[in-house]
């Protein structure tokens, strides 16, 4: 039981979006350093999230989880909103 929680990914990132029924679009930037100059280089990626009560509102950090395909691009849904 334990491992199998511990293979959920989790995200942390900012909503971009809110303007779908149910859904919300949350933008998750990942810093890393790049392999040959050794600076941090940010990587933003956008995630289909689903939201059934509408509780994040635009410019919120969210928390959220990996979960089986809901829609065609939603595979992730809302834990908790942070701020």
């Amino acid at each position: 039981m334990s491992n199998s929680s511990a293979r959920i990914k989790k995200r942390e990132g900012t909503v971009v979006s809110a303007s779908m029924n149910k859904s919300i679009v949350v933008e998750f930037i990942k810093r890393k350093k790049h392999p040959k100059f050794k600076k941090l280089v940010k990587q933003s990626k956008h995630f289909y999230v689903h939201d059934e009560e509408g509780k994040a509102k635009v410019g919120d950090k969210v928390l959220i989880e990996e979960t089986k395909p809901i829609s065609k691009l939603k595979c992730w849904q809302l834990v908790k909103v942070i701020s």
